[in-house]
């Protein structure tokens, strides 16, 4: 995901696609422990997209 495409959702969404990242970050992490993650690229790829969406609610916000 673009910070472009990041900046044009509203806060709500915001919340929401963080909250879905999460999950799907644990669901990785557990699945590498066993061995089982066929694209391990994927977990760099979600934490930095969680990164960007914190640092577009953190203006938001205050």
């Amino acid at each position: 995901m673009k910070f472009s495409e990041i900046k044009e959702l509203s806060e709500a969404e915001l919340h929401k696609k963080l909250r879905e990242l999460g999950e799907e970050l644990l669901q990785l992490r557990i699945r590498k422990q066993t061995g089982q993650v066929e694209k391990p690229h994927l977990l760099k790829s979600i934490r930095r997209d969680r990164a960007r969406i914190l640092s577009a609610l953190r203006p938001k916000t205050s």
